[in-house]
């Protein structure tokens, strides 16, 4: 009999106190653990707890997940962190703001309690609770630790049913959002030293974490070793999309115009290797060059694309007629990014959203149309949207310079302000304010 949704909740909490009041995993904790039997999710749900009470600060809480980072991602060095840590400094990155003593007892109360529930309750631990075990242990930086785990764990009876292609894979994905893209390589190289083959799945996260920190000469290995002749995993359209996402993103990155024209060449002849060697460009793939396209003023090759996606049977959606509206709204061709979003309406390829009229509102507010503004506005909040707090303050500042402020009703200024309360008070029961203290 599996134990219900709050009694789970309850023992996961229970579980957590103790790990956090630094109590021994024994025979008393376990004569007051009440779950019996143990199954595999709630075990789970221990180990993915441990990282929100040990490895991140109240100042992380609600920050971007590994793949959002606003800045590029870079290879993280251990050592150059701890010394700046020594030093006071700053430490920028997916380590930022982790104490280092505080993630110490959160792995060793993980390993505690991952043998301990073996030893008092005779649990069978399976690949899922392993891989979230060997996760949490990346997290946390202990690597020695990590080939060790699964080191043991592979040499167990049941080892080639534990660790697996596809935990290795999810591990792998777990270190190349941390930043360690070195040490996802070498458990890439290390696949067969656990029994395991690398699949087109593991070969296409690897290559995505490569490129995330601009390693593309190395991407570009794995991709040519993927293109030989009788290799058992080829590439796939995937694959592709991420060489040509990154080519473009990272670009854009870049200050220089130089490299911004070279990742965009190399973008687009990887586009065009894709489509000489059979695959079929998604959705996904003719957004990322689009979006590239339209950031680097290449609007030209942006709507040669959007015609052909059309002509392909491709459907657009919002995100493709976003970056046509935000391009057209940054050069000020405001007539073509509203044109763009009645077109996008009347041909049912999505539904405008507040990323779609933000762009376009304070396109207008900065060429002092406010009239046609407001109308933007009033349409978007009785489309069930809430503008940002700077927009329905652009917006308002800028009616009031022309003498317009009356024409915008009351009720709407009451919802307005009501969903951006909203808003507010759901942020603020994640991230608490960090304020500052008054010097008297």
């Amino acid at each position: 009999m599996k134990p219900s949704q709050p009694l789970c909740n309850r023992i996961v909490d229970q579980l957590i106190t103790a790990m956090i009041q630094n109590r021994p995993f024994d025979a008393v904790l376990a004569s007051s653990t009440v779950a019996k039997p143990w199954t595999q999710q709630l075990v789970s749900d221990v180990l993915r707890s441990i990282p929100r009470f040990f490895f991140i600060s109240p100042r992380s809480i609600g920050r971007q997940k590994g793949f959002r980072h606003r800045s590029p991602l870079k290879q993280r060095n251990l050592s150059d962190e701890s010394l700046r840590r020594r030093s006071e400094v700053l430490v920028l990155g997916p380590g930022a703001y982790m104490d280092p003593k505080k993630v110490s007892i959160g792995l060793q109360k993980a390993l505690e309690f991952f043998f301990w529930i073996e030893t008092h309750f005779g649990f069978d631990h399976n690949e899922i609770t392993c891989r979230d075990m060997a996760c949490l242990l990346a997290k946390g930086n202990d690597f020695k630790g990590l080939w060790d785990f699964l080191r043991q764990v592979s040499r167990r009876e049941n080892g080639k049913n534990v660790v697996t292609t596809a935990s290795i894979t999810c591990l792998m994905k777990c270190l190349g959002e941390e930043g360690f893209v070195k040490e996802a390589l070498a458990t890439f190289y290390r696949m067969k030293e656990y029994h395991c083959k690398p699949d087109v799945y593991a070969y296409n996260t690897i290559i995505n974490a490569l490129c995330r920190v601009g390693n593309f000469k190395k991407a570009r290995f794995l991709l040519d070793q993927m293109q030989l002749p009788g290799f058992r995993y080829p590439p796939d359209t995937y694959t592709y999309t991420i060489l040509i996402s990154s080519y473009c993103r990272y670009g854009m990155q870049t200050g220089c115009r130089k490299a911004i024209r070279r990742r965009m060449w190399e973008a687009n002849r990887m586009f065009r290797e894709m489509l000489f060697r059979g695959f079929v460009p998604d959705v996904v793939t003719y957004n990322c060059l689009i979006d590239g396209c339209c950031k680097t003023n290449r609007i030209g090759r942006a709507l040669e694309l959007f015609e052909d996606m059309k002509t392909k049977g491709c459907v657009p959606n919002q995100v493709t007629y976003n970056s046509f509206i935000r391009y057209y709204s940054v050069t000020n061709e405001i007539e073509g990014a509203i044109e763009m979003m009645r077109t996008m309406k009347k041909m049912g390829h999505g539904v405008p959203g507040s990323s779609t009229y933000t762009p376009l509102i304070h396109a207008l507010v900065e060429t002092r149309r406010a009239a046609e503004a407001r109308d933007l506005v009033v349409e978007m909040v009785e489309a069930g949207l809430v503008p940002r707090e700077y927009t329905y303050k652009l917006v308002c500042d800028a009616l009031s310079s022309e003498g317009l402020a009356s024409t915008l009703d009351e009720e709407l200024h009451k919802r307005m302000r009501e969903g951006i309360q909203q808003r507010y008070s759901r942020v603020m029961k994640i991230k608490p304010t960090m304020a500052r203290k008054e010097v008297v």
